[in-house]
């Protein structure tokens, strides 16, 4: 568990350091990723996004249990 958290951190760490260059990725503005733009209301649900990190995290995890 403790080399888990560590590994988070780092990671957690080094996307903030490169924070820069990852805001290109279009994560966030993918097909299907929902937004409603009224005079005072907005709302953003990244639908397309949360799958997509979903499923990467699953295999990351995955491999790493192996």
């Amino acid at each position: 568990m403790k080399k888990i958290l560590i590994i988070g951190g780092i990671i957690l760490i080094l996307a903030g350091l490169y924070w820069q260059w990852l805001s290109k990725f279009p994560l966030g503005r993918l097909p299907v990723d929902i937004l409603v733009n009224k005079q005072h209301l907005k709302i953003y649900f990244p639908l397309t996004t949360m799958l997509l990190l979903s499923v990467m995290l699953s295999l990351l995890f995955w491999l790493f249990r192996k």
